[in-house]
């Protein structure tokens, strides 16, 4: 794909998050903190069934060994340990950690203005992984992007847009 300046201003402005939080996301954070002896994560976020730590990239591949032990004793709930990147395309490729994107393109929806960005994958099989069961994880991460996360230029929410190459 070609990209523009204008482009890769949108893909690589700084982000911060908003950092609310509630009784249950307290109970988490000490619980994040006693299951990986002292890592502090820099966000912690509940969106429907799933829990987001965010943790510094430098405690990331630490904490990820006790992801399977933190699975086991919060089973009704899906646990992601993701990477707290400063950069938005950074972020974008945390998020989805071990699937490949071929290609990531901005474009713009013509009737809302909302700005998409548009994650290509390889395989039916791999975009289906990013969506989640019933489009579940791609509507709890453009919730993250609504909600969570402040855009540098103070623009509008982006919305995350899932699809395969092969169309």
């Amino acid at each position: 794909m070609f990209y523009t300046i204008a482009d890769d201003l949108i893909f690589y402005q700084f982000l911060s998050f908003v950092k609310k939080y509630t009784n249950t996301e307290l109970a988490l954070f000490k619980f994040f903190y006693e299951k990986t002896n002292g890592i502090h994560p820099e966000l912690i976020v509940v969106i429907k069934h799933f829990i987001f730590f965010f943790v510094k990239n430098e405690h990331y591949f630490i904490s990820k060994l006790y992801l399977n032990s933190m699975r086991r004793q919060i089973a009704n709930r899906k646990i992601l340990i993701i990477r707290a990147e400063p950069v938005l395309i950074n972020l974008i490729f945390s998020l989805f950690p071990d699937l490949c994107i071929h290609d990531v393109v901005l474009e713009v929806d013509d009737f809302s203005g909302v700005r998409e960005i548009s994650l290509y994958f390889l395989t039916f099989r791999e975009r289906g992984i990013a969506i989640g069961r019933r489009a579940e994880y791609i509507r709890c991460v453009n919730k993250l992007f609504k909600e969570y996360i402040i855009f540098e230029n103070k623009s509008k929410p982006i919305e995350i847009i899932c699809k395969n190459l092969n169309r």
